[in-house]
């Protein structure tokens, strides 16, 4: 892998703190690919041979059973995936796919391993990163439980609209079937929802979003950080 990609990898929490000999040992075995859109990159159920980490692109984690499949999360720059696979050495629960043009660094799942053995530092920064997956897993999982399909879309469009710097009308930046997908609905509960969300100042033109109201969107959906803030 190209030395002048290391600063970038060196700055993820994962690796930031870890022994400048350990993290060279991983880069050695470690190499960077470009994958074009819609390319799948893990299927779920096949060992874990690598630890993934996106640079640039984005990724689609999805799963599939019994002729459905439905889309659990996706990864943006710069962050890994599969982490806890890769560690446990167990097969991926998991398939990924590139949901657009994607610059991905792939680190061999046996040299993380033996890295965590002799690394505290390494060690303690991937525990510290799959306590924040399974706390993301517990948010989601509220998310879906607690809220309806009405509040589960009012509340992930405020979050959308967050990261896309806070606009009022902003682009998604995948097609409303997947939203669908990760919001847990049909896509045509969805339509049905998005009109549900017209009283409180949402409007939808494709995949362009209006909040014409902010205050009485946030009075509707009541964001909790404790399960819409991801960062905690």
């Amino acid at each position: 892998m190209p030395e002048a990609q290391y600063p970038e990898i060196r700055a993820l929490g994962l690796f930031a703190e870890m022994a400048e000999a350990n993290f060279l040992s991983l880069m050695r075995g470690a190499y960077v690919q470009n994958f074009p859109p819609h390319i799948e990159l893990i299927s779920e159920g096949e060992p874990s041979d690598f630890l993934h980490v996106v640079l640039s692109g984005s990724v689609d984690l999805f799963s599939t059973w019994n002729g459905r499949d439905t889309s659990l999360a996706t990864v943006r720059p710069i962050s890994t995936f599969i982490l806890a696979a890769t560690v446990k050495n167990a097969p991926y629960l998991m398939s990924a796919r590139t949901l657009e043009k994607s610059r991905i660094v792939l680190i061999p799942s046996q040299d993380v391993r033996a890295i965590f053995d002799v690394d505290g530092s390494f060690a303690r920064a991937i525990v510290t990163e799959l306590a924040q997956c399974y706390r993301s897993v517990i948010k989601a999982q509220k998310d879906l439980k607690l809220r309806t399909s009405l509040e589960r879309l009012a509340n992930y469009l405020l979050r959308y609209q967050k990261r896309a710097g806070g606009a009022a009308a902003f682009d998604l930046d995948f097609e409303k079937r997947r939203l669908a997908s990760v919001l847990g609905m049909t896509p045509e509960n969805l339509s049905r929802a998005f009109k549900g969300l017209q009283p409180y100042g949402v409007t939808v033109e494709g995949t362009r979003i209006a909040i014409a109201d902010q205050a009485d969107l946030e009075r509707f959906a009541r964001p909790n950080p404790l399960i819409d803030d991801h960062s905690t």
